[in-house]
């Protein structure tokens, strides 16, 4: 079964860290860019990082400099470390696999308390 499951959310005060991390099953994941997004009831859904088969990065420019996105191959796990966390990082953030564009998972709700 093709399956991207996510955890690590949580409540979390403003300026503080969480990881997240996004599980890949019954796909192919090391050859294909991986992507996370984040969605709230205020915004369309957000790109916020991707990683490549290569190891090359990108982010979006609201999280630049905060957020890590990295990859471990041998577990099929992408993941995403953000610091500096503040109340517009608020909402459910979701994985996605490039080479799978029906498959999104069911997300894990971040919520930054000021």
């Amino acid at each position: 079964q093709v399956q991207l499951v996510e955890s690590g959310g949580g409540l979390v005060q403003v300026g503080g860290s969480l990881r997240l991390s996004c599980a890949a099953s019954g796909m192919i994941f090391s050859a294909n860019t991986m992507f996370w997004y984040r969605q709230s009831p205020k915004k369309q859904r957000e790109f916020v990082a991707s990683i490549n088969r290569m190891g090359n990065v990108n982010y979006g420019n609201s999280v630049k400099g905060r957020f890590t996105i990295s990859r471990d191959n041998s577990k099929n796990t992408v993941y995403l470390q953000m610091n500096s966390l503040n109340a517009e990082d608020t909402g459910v953030y979701i994985c996605h696999n490039l080479a799978y564009p029906d498959i999104w998972g069911q997300g894990t709700q971040v919520t930054v308390s000021s």
